[in-house]
């Protein structure tokens, strides 16, 4: 179950300004443009009367007041009717929201008088529909100074009280601390058929003034720009690191390929002095056979073939240690090398597991790298300066003139002090929204790129969809 959420403020003087809020005449930057027509007054203003501020003065003219109104009298008492987000989508999803908007104003009606209820607006341009509703505070009955005075003083004389059913304009009647407490039950109640609760009685948690909100976003998009100045110099380390061990990888890279070449080479030498040893040792075992049958021939021939048998053992035996002295400098250099290669691996995963734990602290402590470094990249693909570009990701508004390149159409758009801003949206791309003149980046390029096509005279080809990826390059 969700929160049934009920505000309510005592306005301080002139509600033109308001008035121009809840009407959208001047659009915030929290307000979707594109859903501001989905708005709607749910309260009917009498012929005369074109707005907000009209009604209150028309309610105010004809309740038959019979005192004057003072210059800081509170005129209206604004009230901000809602619930929990969650809770809010839930019943806008199912189709229940005219029906909750019907409930809101019939509470209203019944709480504070059908004719105080001078407007209530729904809003569903923002993140969570909600009604703005504006009440005159008439009243009727004594005052409660007089009645306060008269329980106190019971034996003193009082003037003649004025009738109890004229009407006053006095607000303090209706938010007093007791009044406050019953709005806050029966909103709740009127609201338990949506699933919305009322709210823990005598909770501390006060509401925040629109003022004191935007100091606070002030105040966390400074905190927000050193993270980013931080992040970037994090980034620009984190690229240099990965430069060095992309360097340190191809350096590796090459001398393992070297290493390998010269250990193919070697081992073919090994296998050509393995048959060159078989083959000397075959002749040596045939000369031996050869000196054996000579021992039954004469001393002359057997002299002379001793002689040269003789010689040509020594020979062979000689190029047999060669042959044997080369195979075990070769078995030397191939283990030398193994042991190179093993070294080399060993030290190019260290660094592979070094830059990998970096990239994990990044995304641990700043979770929104991927999505800023992909709208940075997505400003440079626009034309956009690299410094031009870092101002933007740091949530701050950029004017440009001159050039704007639309990635999606490879095509460029001529521009005048035009509005560039990114800004935090749960629905955009990564949790952001990147809006050129309050709307949308591909919307408005799909815009200017159908107004060029329809002036050309060629046809339009459909939007393809934009797919961003928020990832960092390993």
């Amino acid at each position: 179950m969700g929160y049934a959420v009920l505000h309510l403020d005592k306005a301080p003087g002139n509600e033109v300004a308001m008035t121009a809020h809840i009407a959208r005449t001047k659009i915030p930057t929290n307000a979707s443009p594109e859903r501001t027509c989905l708005n709607e007054e749910l309260v009917e203003f009498p012929e005369e009367v074109a707005d907000r501020t009209e009604a209150i003065s028309y309610r105010l003219e004809h309740a038959g007041l019979t005192r004057k109104i003072g210059t800081n009298q509170v005129r209206v008492i604004r009230v901000m009717l809602t619930g929990s987000h969650d809770a809010m989508k839930r019943i806008e999803e199912e189709g229940r929201l005219p029906e909750w908007c019907a409930d809101n104003l019939a509470w209203l009606r019944e709480t504070f008088g059908a004719e105080n209820v001078v407007s209530a607006v729904v809003h569903r341009d923002e993140s969570t529909p909600h009604i703005h509703a504006a009440v005159v505070p008439i009243v009727t009955g004594e005052r409660r100074k007089a009645r306060t005075a008269a329980s106190e003083t019971p034996g003193k004389r009082h003037y003649r009280p004025k009738s109890a059913a004229r009407h006053r304009l006095c607000a303090d009647d209706v938010m007093s601390r007791v009044h406050l407490k019953q709005y806050q039950d029966s909103y709740a109640a009127a609201m338990s058929k949506y699933g919305l609760e009322r709210g823990i009685d005598g909770s501390e948690a006060r509401h925040i003034t629109t003022q004191e909100f935007y100091r606070q976003a002030i105040a966390q998009q400074q905190d927000l720009q050193e993270n980013i100045d931080a992040l970037l110099r994090l980034e620009e380390q984190k690229r240099k690191a990965v430069e060095l061990l992309k360097q340190q990888e191809r350096q590796v890279r090459t001398e393992y390929e070297q290493t390998a070449t010269l250990q193919a080479q070697k081992s073919a030498e090994l296998n050509r002095t393995e048959a060159e040893l078989k083959s000397v040792k075959g002749e040596l075992k045939g000369a031996r056979l050869k000196n054996a049958a000579a021992e039954v021939g004469s001393n002359i021939v057997e002299g002379i073939g001793a002689m040269i048998g003789t010689s040509r053992v020594k020979r062979q035996q000689q190029e047999i240690d060669r042959l044997n002295a080369e195979n075990a400098a070769l078995h030397e250099q191939i283990g030398t090398l193994n042991r190179t290669n093993r070294e080399e691996k060993a030290r190019h995963e260290q660094a592979e597991q070094q830059l990998q734990a970096k990239l994990d602290r990044i995304e641990q402590w700043l979770p929104d790298t991927q999505a800023l470094i992909s709208w940075g990249e997505y400003c440079r693909d626009m034309g956009i300066s690299k410094s031009d570009a870092r101002e933007i990701i740091a949530m701050k508004p950029l004017y440009v003139s001159g050039e704007l390149r639309a990635p999606e159409y490879s095509h460029r758009f001529d521009v005048s002090n035009t509005e560039i801003r990114l800004q935090r949206d749960p629905n955009g791309s990564g949790g952001f929204q990147l809006l050129i003149d309050r709307q949308p980046a591909h919307a408005w390029f799909r815009q200017r790129y159908v107004e060029l096509m329809t002036r050309l005279g060629y046809p339009v080809r459909p939007e393809r969809p934009v797919v961003r990826r928020h990832t960092i390059k390993r």
